[in-house]
């Protein structure tokens, strides 16, 4: 299974289509996924577990983010003030 993830992880080249957000305004799906990727992180990693999965989040958040409020969020994350439950 971890082959296959890491192999879809190669061919990935933007943001797939993702139903629960099918409007063109992507700003919730940038949230989304920016939050899906640190939770991933943080349960992955809590059970000892590769966390290399976790980057196709990654990915989609950086494709569809501007640098900007990535910046900002993880400002917060680190200062303890970020809106978002992870």
């Amino acid at each position: 299974m971890a082959e296959n993830i890491q192999d879809k992880i190669k061919g990935y080249r933007t943001a797939p289509f993702d139903a629960r957000f099918p409007n063109t305004n992507q700003t919730r799906n940038c949230f989304q996924n920016y939050l899906d990727f640190h939770r991933c992180n943080k349960a992955l990693s809590a059970k000892d577990q590769d966390v290399s999965p976790c980057e196709w989040y990654q990915r989609v958040y950086k494709s569809l983010c501007p640098i900007s409020w990535v910046t900002k969020w993880d400002e917060q994350m680190e200062s303890g003030s970020f809106p978002g439950k992870i």
